[in-house]
């Protein structure tokens, strides 16, 4: 007989059967349905993160992307376009702005697109990649597109490319480019990633999607519902930039300071472009800092992309917007010979 408060052996011995039999129940309340949608469930994002691991496995240096194009490739092989992504733009969207824009910038350079490491973003490495690219293909002339931030990109590795390899850009389009962090007109937003970054915490990349249709959706105004859909789902998407770079991105806007490559572009000619109903960026603040700081490079600062939606930098939306604009810029400054935009390599 046991003594008081010791469990009788048979007891103990029945306990394990007795949560088979709570577990068997509950097993049985289980839907095999639910279980199934479960696994699949699982399946499916198993597969997600595997190909998302592998994409970013592939993404790990800067890479210059090329936009074949049959005219300028054929007329052009000494000189390119290099588009400066902006924030948060995929090496696929990178290149769709582009292969919006050909019908004006193909007529004096091939296109090439600059695609960031997802390892975070370093001036350093997109120097090298631009230069790199440049020796293999023999350009004697560049042309810059600095789209959203990546104006400020594109005039640093301007300034780094002639100080160190002598290497002189023809022109740079700054597309809604903000001159520095004054310029972001959602600084809370701004400053929070930029805070997290700095002091060592990195957004999760399950927690993008979140991310990005909160942003999105603060700045419902100036996009359509279906644009908020199509920019949330890509930033869920295998081919969605790091979270790293992200932030490394937000980090260099926060920390951009113009004036330190003023009068180090050489003769590079500089236009700006923009929208004052732009809500990501304060457009007249931006293009007055700019034409002040670069007045002997700046050609033009009075070009508006009216009626483009969303306002801010939206070539790959609006090429209809953009390229009357971008050709009657190019004519003006860099005129081609007689019947030059009518040739026709068919």
């Amino acid at each position: 007989m046991p003594y008081e408060g010791e469990v009788n052996p048979q007891d103990r011995r029945g306990a394990p059967a007795a949560r088979l039999l709570t577990d068997a129940a509950a097993l049985k309340q289980f839907s095999r349905r639910a279980f199934l949608t479960g696994a699949g469930a699982s399946g499916l994002l198993a597969a997600d993160m595997l190909l998302t691991r592998q994409v970013q496995s592939q993404r790990q240096t800067e890479k210059i992307l090329p936009v074949s194009d049959q005219f300028a490739d054929l007329y052009y092989p000494d000189a390119s376009w290099f588009l400066f992504p902006g924030y948060k733009t995929s090496w696929e969207e990178a290149q769709w702005i582009l292969n919006s824009l050909r019908g004006s910038l193909n007529k004096r350079a091939r296109l090439a697109a600059v695609g960031y490491s997802n390892q975070g973003l370093d001036i350093d490495d997109v120097v090298i990649a631009v230069i790199e690219y440049v020796r293999a293909q023999k350009l004697t002339k560049l042309y810059f597109y600095g789209h959203s931030f990546g104006g400020m990109v594109a005039t640093q590795v301007a300034a780094r490319l002639l100080e160190i390899h002598g290497v002189e850009v023809e022109f740079i389009v700054l597309d809604c480019s903000p001159y520095s962090k004054h310029d972001v007109l959602d600084q809370s937003w701004f400053d929070g990633v930029v805070f997290l970054y700095e002091r060592g915490f990195r957004f999760p990349s399950t927690l993008r999607g979140g991310y990005e249709l909160g942003e999105r959706v603060i700045h419902k105004d100036e996009r359509s519902w279906r644009q908020i859909l199509d920019q949330t789902l890509e930033q869920l998407s295998p081919i969605a930039p790091s979270s790293v770079l992200v932030q490394t991105e937000s980090a260099y806007i926060y920390h951009f300071d113009g004036a330190r490559f003023a009068g180090k572009i050489g003769d590079a000619k500089m236009a700006y472009i923009g929208n004052p109903r732009d809500r990501t960026v304060r457009y007249q603040t931006a293009a007055e800092a700019w034409a002040v700081a670069y007045k002997d490079n700046m050609v033009s600062t009075d070009l508006q992309t009216t009626g483009a939606a969303p306002a801010h930098a939206s070539p790959g939306w609006n090429p209809n917007v953009y390229n009357p604009l971008l050709e009657a810029l190019l004519d003006g400054f860099f005129p081609l010979p007689r019947g030059g935009s009518r040739v026709s390599v068919f």
